[in-house]
């Protein structure tokens, strides 16, 4: 019999990789994170986004990006065209400036001609002074992105206009700046009252059930069967010609939340139908949890990244509906500046004629719209828990 401690050693064997492509980090990773690496796959929804962030320092600093006081009319500015930006003069330097712009009336027509004069440069400098205003609302200073160069050097009469002037003379650029801050904040508010009576009356219909249940979705049938635009005409008009501006921005908010909230409702009612019967929802109950409890802790963290995506497409459904109420003069009101109001001005076909720029407001609304649907777009794929 051979002796078995003369065999050859017996060679270990190497661990079995059950999972080769096991990511350990991606295995703990909270949901809001695997929803942030799965949204940054999408290339044009990152691009958007970065593109976004400059318009909402704009909401945020209208004052600062400024060149003028918004308000300040000049009649005989009327329709002054937008100058050209220039970097090279006639002698090679390198400096933004533009040239400046005399008028003359046409002895024919009548109408205002301007014209660049090219011996009177306004060079154009960042950070200079202008009109004093309050940063965020309580810093004071008068110091703005950009402004004249030197401006003590020109009469009192000169203007930096960057994008011409309306019917008034007033800046369109200073005016565009300060609407930004209205029409996002309006789209913002009106997305977060439709949020809550959206996530509110459907977590209530799809957890409660029963008569509750019924009674909410005909409400939703009413309001989707409604036609919009003439059911604005009448909550507009109700609204009291004394009210105030601010009074008015929050009526036209909760005017768009009414038709907004219905389509995130029944959404919410399908997600708490399904939820209501899951093995962490009756473990919930069963532990004794109140019915508040159960669904704003239990039941609303497991549909949020729903929840985001979809309040991120609604953004820019508010902001398109108050632009065109307040185009249709049926949402906020001057003084109070938005992209709506600015394109009032594009009502007067001859306006339109002789000062194409007032148009402006619109190519804004059109390319901040299309961002954050591409950008609500990205977040939908990204919160999507089936999708790779």
């Amino acid at each position: 019999m051979a002796d078995i401690t003369q065999l050859p050693p017996t060679a270990p064997t190497p661990p079995v990789n059950l999972a080769p492509d096991y990511d350990e980090a991606y295995a703990v990773a909270p949901g809001w994170k695997l929803m942030w690496w799965r949204f940054t796959k999408h290339r044009l929804a990152v691009i958007c986004l970065i593109l976004f962030a400059p318009i909402i320092m704009i909401a945020l600093l209208p004052e600062f990006f400024a060149v003028g006081d918004p308000e300040q009319t000049f009649t005989r500015d009327s329709y002054i065209p937008p100058p050209t930006l220039r970097l090279i003069d006639e002698n090679g330097a390198f400096y933004l400036h533009v040239n400046r712009l005399e008028g003359q009336r046409n002895p024919q027509t009548l109408r205002m001609e301007w014209a660049e004069n090219t011996e009177a440069k306004i060079v154009i400098g960042l950070f200079q002074r202008g009109f004093e205003y309050r940063l965020l609302g309580f810093i004071p200073t008068d110091i703005h992105l950009l402004g004249i160069w030197n401006a003590d050097e020109f009469d009192s009469d000169q203007r930096l206009l960057i994008m011409g002037t309306d019917r008034l003379g007033r800046d369109l650029w200073s005016r565009l700046m300060y609407g930004t801050r209205i029409s996002l904040s309006i789209g913002l508010v009106g997305m977060l009252f439709s949020l809550t009576f959206g996530v509110l009356f459907g977590g209530i219909s799809g957890y409660f059930g029963g008569t509750i249940d019924l009674v909410i979705q005909r409400i939703i049938e009413l309001l989707q069967s409604l036609p919009q635009i003439p059911l604005w005409l009448a909550l507009s008009a109700a609204l009291p010609q004394e009210w105030t501006s601010l009074q008015i921005y929050f009526a036209i908010s909760v005017i768009l939340s009414i038709f907004g909230w219905t389509t995130l409702g029944r959404e919410v009612r399908g997600r708490f139908l399904a939820l209501r019967e899951e093995d962490f929802v009756v473990a919930a109950r069963l532990a004794g949890a109140s019915q508040m409890r159960v669904i704003l802790r239990h039941m609303v963290p497991a549909m949020t990244s729903h929840i985001i995506a979809t309040a991120s497409l609604a953004v820019p459904a508010m902001i398109l509906s108050e632009t065109a109420l307040s185009f249709l003069g049926l949402g906020l009101r001057p003084p109070v500046i938005s992209w709506g109001v600015l394109l009032q001005e594009g009502q007067n076909v001859q306006s339109v004629a002789l000062a194409p720029w007032v148009l402006t407001p619109g190519v804004l609304v059109i390319a901040v719209v299309l961002i954050l649907n591409i950008v609500g777009d990205g977040l939908r794929d990204a919160a999507d828990p089936y999708k790779n």
